[in-house]
């Protein structure tokens, strides 16, 4: 007699004997394939499969047998395959702003600036405001801050707010002060200045002045920050990025990236962070979230702001500015404020990224992780956010506690000569110490700061090993001996920009296991000049195995199911 024992078993054999359903596949062949290891070696293919998952199930080299019939194949034709690109330091939100308001970035004249504001005013009569970012006095070469009265002679009916390029400074017209009732009797905040001329303001407000106009600001509405983000997902992908560290974000920005992720229009992987303690716990709650969305969204920390930038005189140094000698710029935060702040994420498992960028920021921020660090050990990446003027005696600090540094190789060419300017010859020792900071164990994740300098990253891996600009300035790279090699150019955009943000286990590298993100494009960037890198095509960006971008006329040898989200 069979016992339910017996029939069990037999079921669960006759269950084995029955054909497997064959897993969904993909392969993409003849191409030339590289990505790092999770050693960071490089390790080159010609042809990868994917899994139905979006996952990478295998790397082939030239003999090694194909699959024989799957679901989809695609020729690369040649194409380089690499791994999708990581901007370890973004601003996703004010990307897709840029994208939708005036725009000044291009400009390299106040006169041209005033043209194009005036140009836009004229072509958007219908807005209250007049809104964009991108100026930029420097490369104006005009000598001083631009004022109210330079945009009232273009407009004057209506009130107009530029933030400059880095966001550390915002310029406002006569009309935008008058509704936001400033007079001569308005006192910087704390944290701000309020540049005057004559003793009146003169239009510019840097760093936290800036929110005495940006208040007064009507608020973009949800259906504006789901195009806004519509927008920067399209230029981010066709850079070949296919992640981005969200610095600062939101809870309008975490709504709009819940919106897109619950409608399927998420293709850029966000590891956000959110914009002070407030919105962390706002957000978040009493923790970092679950990855969301197949891994395209996860709130891993939050960003804090220790100082301003350069640009503004708004970084914050051990000794006054060499062309302003009575300033040293704006701490944002007190010592107490900014270690409670780290305290407060910390022993809740957020993540702690802060902005810090002149010396004394530096070096005030690294004693205030020595302190936090000795009660909370493990392994928490404390992450410094661009690291660009580090006093000598401090960078040896940055090899303590497992400190990431955060850092954009294309600020090293856009503020090189300002840099001079401000510091002057003797305080350059430390400025974008990028190799210099590595050899003390730190990581370098490599980032962009989008859109205060532009999403490329091509531009930034050819800076990141030839301290060079676009015009091959200065030959032979400025303070080349901070130059790194092109691997860890390429390591700084992918493999250390994951392990920057919690995720190498599952996006920067190319092998098994991994989330198949990669881009196919027409240069190895290990291998051509600085200028070929500098032009390189991205023809396809793949985001979890299916293909979230395409070059318009790229001509597709595929057969089978494309599985396209596009």
């Amino acid at each position: 007699m069979m016992t339910p024992t017996m029939r069990t078993c037999l079921a669960a054999l006759a269950l084995a004997w029955l054909p497997t359903p064959a897993v969904a596949e993909t392969l993409i062949d003849n191409v030339d394939g590289l990505t790092l290891t999770a050693n960071g070696d490089v390790q080159r293919f010609n042809a990868i499969i994917i899994g139905d998952d979006g996952r990478v199930e295998q790397l082939l080299r030239p003999g090694d047998r194909r699959p024989d019939r799957p679901d989809f194949r695609k020729d690369g034709r040649g194409q380089v395959l690499m791994p999708g690109l990581i901007d370890a330091h973004g601003h996703v939100m004010g990307l897709g702003f840029q994208l939708m308001t005036l725009d000044l970035s291009q400009t390299r004249s106040l006169a041209e600036a005033q043209e194009a504001i005036r140009a836009y005013a004229a072509a958007n009569p219908e807005l209250p405001w007049i809104i964009g970012r991108g100026w930029n006095q420097e490369s104006w070469a005009l000598g001083r801050f631009p004022t109210a009265a330079d945009i009232d002679a273009v407009v004057a009916d209506k009130p107009v707010w530029l933030e400059r390029v880095d966001g550390h400074a915002g310029w406002a017209n006569s009309a935008a002060m008058r509704a936001a009732s400033i007079t001569a009797s308005t006192r910087s905040p704390s944290g701000g200045r309020i540049e005057t001329v004559g003793g009146r303001p003169s239009g510019i407000f840097v760093d936290a002045a800036s929110d005495l106009i940006a208040r007064h600001v009507p608020q973009p509405l949800a259906r504006d920050r789901d195009r806004a983000l519509a927008l920067a997902q399209q230029r981010l992908l066709e850079s070949g990025i296919t992640t981005v560290a969200d610095m600062g974000t939101s809870m309008e920005d975490w709504q709009a990236f819940r919106r897109a992720g619950d409608g399927g229009r998420l293709n850029v992987r966000i590891i956000s962070y959110a914009a002070g303690t407030d919105a962390m716990a706002l957000i978040a709650g009493p923790g970092p979230t679950p990855w969301l969305y197949e891994d395209r969204l996860r709130m891993v920390g939050v960003k804090l702001v220790l100082d301003g930038a350069l640009g503004s005189r708004g970084a914050w140094l051990k000794a006054p500015y060499s062309d302003a000698p009575t300033i040293t710029g704006l701490p944002m935060l007190s010592q107490s404020q900014l270690r409670n702040f780290m305290v407060r994420a910390t022993m809740d498992g957020f993540q702690v990224a802060v902005h810090a960028i002149g010396d004394a920021a530096n070096g005030e921020l690294l004693a205030a992780i020595d302190d936090v660090a000795a009660s909370f050990p493990g392994d928490r990446r404390w992450r410094i956010e661009h690291a660009q003027i580090v006093d000598l005696p401090d960078i040896a600090r940055f090899g303590q506690h497992g400190i990431i540094a955060s850092m954009q190789p294309v600020h090293q060419t856009s503020d090189r000569l300002m840099a001079e300017a401000r510091l002057g010859p003797d305080r350059l020792g430390g400025a974008y110490a990028w190799r210099t900071i590595a050899g003390t164990g730190s990581r370098l994740a490599f980032g962009s700061d989008f859109p205060v300098e532009s999403p490329d990253p091509f531009a930034g891996l050819a800076t990141a090993f030839t301290r060079e600009d676009a015009q091959g300035q200065p030959f032979g790279g400025w303070r080349p001996e901070e130059a790194v090699n092109r691997i860890a150019a390429l390591d700084g955009f992918t493999r250390s920009a994951a392990y920057a943000g919690f995720a190498e286990d599952r996006i920067g590298t190319l092998m098994p296991g991994m989330r198949a993100d990669f881009i196919l494009l027409d240069k190895d960037v290990t291998l051509a000049s600085p200028s070929d890198v500098r032009g390189a095509r991205v023809a396809e960006t793949w985001v979890g195995g299916r293909p979230v971008w395409v070059r318009s006329g790229t001509n597709d040898a595929s057969t089978g199911d494309p599985r396209e989200s596009l």
